[in-house]
């Protein structure tokens, strides 16, 4: 199984982008993880909201596959503890799926045309974070599921 992290536009803060390259590499012992960045939209800061949300659904649609499990990274989604996401993670990954696409939205969120793939969402944390620093804290803790699965140490409760 593919799992990828699929966001719209590239970041721009250095640390976001240090942490990124961290879990990335550290990821790479567990599973084959990867992130797809979408482009922004061009001119977007002169659309609406509305129209900024499809035109970017648009993009993270076309990034997607029909064989895909698609997750939204979600405010509204469910939460759940490191210890719950690593046992749902592992019940995910004995499914046969091809690729685990997390998708993160843009800075208004998901259309609905991105809404309707799934009924799956997942929140990070009921505080709101920029979907720049959620890249992040998703990547963390996608590793950190990983080493309780694997109850290695890094996680400790």
């Amino acid at each position: 199984m593919n799992i990828d992290l699929v966001v719209v536009g590239r970041t721009n803060v250095s640390f976001v982008e240090a942490g990124m390259s961290e879990y990335v590499k550290r990821l790479g012992r567990y599973v084959r993880f990867g992130v797809v960045t979408v482009p922004d939209v061009k001119g977007g800061g002169s659309l609406s909201e509305g129209e900024l949300k499809e035109r970017e659904g648009a993009a993270l649609v076309s990034a997607l596959s029909d064989y895909d499990r698609v997750v939204l990274l979600d405010e509204h989604g469910t939460e759940r503890g490191s210890e719950e996401f690593a046992q749902w993670l592992e019940q995910a990954m004995n499914r046969s799926v091809r690729r685990l696409a997390f998708v993160v939205g843009g800075a208004y969120g998901f259309s609905q045309r991105v809404r309707a793939l799934t009924k799956e969402s997942i929140s990070i944390s009921r505080m709101t974070f920029s979907h720049q620093m959620i890249r992040l804290l998703f990547v963390e803790q996608l590793y950190r599921a990983f080493t309780i699965i694997r109850k290695e140490p890094y996680h400790h409760r």
